[in-house]
């Protein structure tokens, strides 16, 4: 099983968010899957498999199990299958849990278009205060929680305590803020699925992108993901459908060797001595 390690939201190794995928003809039982997600210990593995009508399917598995929506690991699969599979394409398509996503390579940046999340105002609670460190402003929710701040400092400097972030409402929990050089500064927390912090969350921005959008009364905004690794993202609204523009870089091409293959080892020209 040959495996791509793609860095998303980024034009440069080592910075973005990286994932890993694997385009395949058939799939691999759910617990292979699981485990070599826990393998390569990435906030996301990717799995595709291309239809009889061109269209693939596509999972997303974090070490802690299957999820519904990943942009960043959509991303990083449409490079694979752009530039390494199906040589000279310009657009994918995807089924999934989520319903049909597609990507589009446009002036040498790829667009990933996705559903926009529907977020209800909570009230703000000490709980959120004591595992963030500010008490933010608003708090929303959707799949996610979303925490809106006044200054992105707060967001940038913030020291989440993971252990009490994990008690916190939804999925994974986002902090925000309109930003200086930016539109919007975002970080993103999912210890609920082994990620304590995610270096660049594409279906986070399917949250904040509509809520800033409505806030400042602008359909496209430019976006910072302020991890350690950093991310940039070009976030266009449009009614329900968010659409995420960035780069992507490829780390790594390897091949998986599942068990049961005889000799792997050997084939690698490693004695069994």
């Amino acid at each position: 099983m040959r495996q791509f390690v793609v860095d998303a939201f980024t034009d440069t190794v080592f910075k973005g968010n990286p994932a890993a995928i694997c385009v395949l003809e058939d799939w691999p039982s759910e617990d292979m899957m699981q485990d070599i997600a826990i393998e390569n210990n990435l906030s996301e593995t990717a799995f595709a498999v291309r239809a009889d009508d061109g269209v693939y399917d596509l999972r997303w598995f974090t070490p802690g199990g299957e999820i519904d929506l990943c942009g960043h690991a959509t991303m990083a699969t449409s490079y694979a299958i752009l530039n390494l599979v199906e040589r000279g394409a310009d657009l994918v398509r995807y089924r999934t849990r989520s319903g049909p996503l597609s990507v589009r390579r446009v002036n040498g940046r790829y667009e990933l278009d996705m559903p926009a999340y529907a977020l209800s105002q909570i009230p703000i609670t000490d709980e959120m205060e004591k595992a963030i460190g500010h008490r933010p402003d608003e708090a929303w929710l959707g799949r996610d929680l979303v925490l809106v701040f006044d200054d992105e400092r707060k967001v940038i400097d913030a020291d989440p305590d993971i252990e009490a972030v994990k008690r916190l409402d939804g999925l994974v929990q986002h902090l925000t803020a309109p930003g200086t050089e930016h539109d919007i500064v975002t970080r993103s927390f999912a210890p609920k699925v082994r990620v304590p912090e995610d270096p660049v969350c594409g279906s986070g921005h399917c949250h904040v992108a509509p809520y800033w959008a409505r806030r400042l009364g602008k359909t496209e905004l430019d976006a910072l993901q302020a991890s350690r690794r950093t991310g940039c993202l070009h976030c266009r609204v449009e009614g329900d459908r968010v659409v995420l523009g960035g780069n992507a870089a490829l780390f790594s091409i390897a091949e998986i060797f599942l068990p049961g293959e005889p000799n792997p080892a050997q084939r690698c020209g490693i004695s069994s001595q």
